[in-house]
């Protein structure tokens, strides 16, 4: 990435320098710049982010089920 952000090669000069493809070099780019940005997720809070929608979904289920369910009870009174 160096030859890139540091020395202002163009991507096809630095994968042409590397001996890699343009689109692996754009692909590395992009990760980089998404890491530097701090938007990619760790493995642990990839998990706790899968954790907590799975929580998420399951307390809206049973919110819906207790509506539904006092809804039914207030209409039989």
């Amino acid at each position: 990435m160096a030859l890139i952000t540091e020395q202002g090669y163009s991507v096809s000069r630095a994968a042409a320098s590397l001996g890699v493809t343009d689109k692996l070099l754009y692909n590395w780019k992009a990760k980089f710049e998404a890491e530097k940005s701090g938007s990619v997720l760790s493995p642990d809070e990839r998990a706790e982010l899968m954790r907590l929608r799975k929580e998420n979904k399951e307390l809206r289920m049973e919110k819906d089920i207790l509506k539904k369910a006092s809804a039914l009870l207030l209409k039989e009174t």
